[in-house]
């Protein structure tokens, strides 16, 4: 469930000026609609540049999400925006990222960003995991696998994102992920099998299209048949629980998009 948003010079003047200590005087703040997981969300111009915040209160069911966020990020350069500070002040958390003037990726069949996000992918697969807290792909999909004995196929010790949503990918002369909430610790071609969902739901792909795209990533390569299906259903299931009886156009069009992948993979 999205997490409501609300702006950021709404904040208390404690945590405005902790921003102010770490990212110089305030100018102007803009907030920003993509994402679901922060209640703050927006680039701050400041005397210094600017930056993008996101943040939680302290007490906020998902205020994990922002440590995982702050403690991963030195593994990512080149990867992902730099962490640029922390303020913990009056009851809230934030992190204040590199600002990046690029775009949300295009996911569409013929877009010139999907070289450039097939890249990113080819550059996070040499990235050694971290020896940090992380969440564990077989974990995370147990409630979902069709058998218990398909979450063997899931387990790894790679770095993932594990959400290939196209509002998580900027574009600019290189492509870069961000919000890392949900960093995991798993198979290493996780993410390639992420990315084939959600150039299908993003992008419009067949699943023949969207695998070929997977198929730049050299983790996919060796990805077994039973263990992308078993993925595949897993992620259907997990779609069908996030929609419920009354999905949003939104959840509606993923969940299509994920049953169309189960589909085509039970099928091969």
């Amino acid at each position: 469930m999205a997490t409501e948003r609300m702006s950021f010079d709404d904040l208390p003047p404690a945590v405005l000026a902790g921003v102010e200590t770490q990212a110089g005087e305030i100018i102007k703040a803009e907030t920003v609609s993509q994402g679901f997981n922060s209640e703050i969300a927006a680039r701050v111009f400041t005397a210094n540049g600017s930056c993008f915040v996101k943040g939680l209160r302290a007490d906020h069911k998902r205020v994990w999400t922002q440590r995982r966020e702050a403690e991963v990020n030195p593994y990512l350069r080149g990867i992902a925006p730099a962490l640029l500070w922390q303020v913990e002040e009056a009851g809230w958390v934030l992190l204040g990222f590199e600002a990046l003037n690029g775009h949300h990726a295009d996911y569409s069949p013929e877009s010139a960003d999907l070289p450039k996000v097939a890249d990113l992918l080819c550059r996070l697969g040499e990235v050694a995991c971290p020896d940090i807290e992380l969440r564990h792909a077989e974990q995370r999909l147990a409630a979902y696998a069709a058998k218990p004995s398909d979450l063997e196929h899931f387990a790894g010790n790679s770095l993932i994102h594990t959400d290939l949503n196209n509002e998580n990918v900027m574009v600019d002369s290189a492509a870069y992920l961000v919000d890392w909430a949900w960093a995991s610790r798993g198979a290493a071609w996780l993410d390639a099998a992420h990315w084939a969902v959600w150039l299908m739901a993003a992008g419009k792909h067949d699943p023949q299209s969207a695998e070929e795209w997977a198929a730049r990533i050299p983790a996919w390569q060796a990805a077994k048949l039973e263990a992308v299906t078993a993925f595949a259903l897993a992620t259907a299931n997990l779609w069908e629980e996030i929609a419920g009886d009354s999905p949003d156009p939104w959840t509606a069009t993923v969940l299509d998009a994920s049953r169309r992948w189960a589909a085509h993979w039970k099928a091969a």
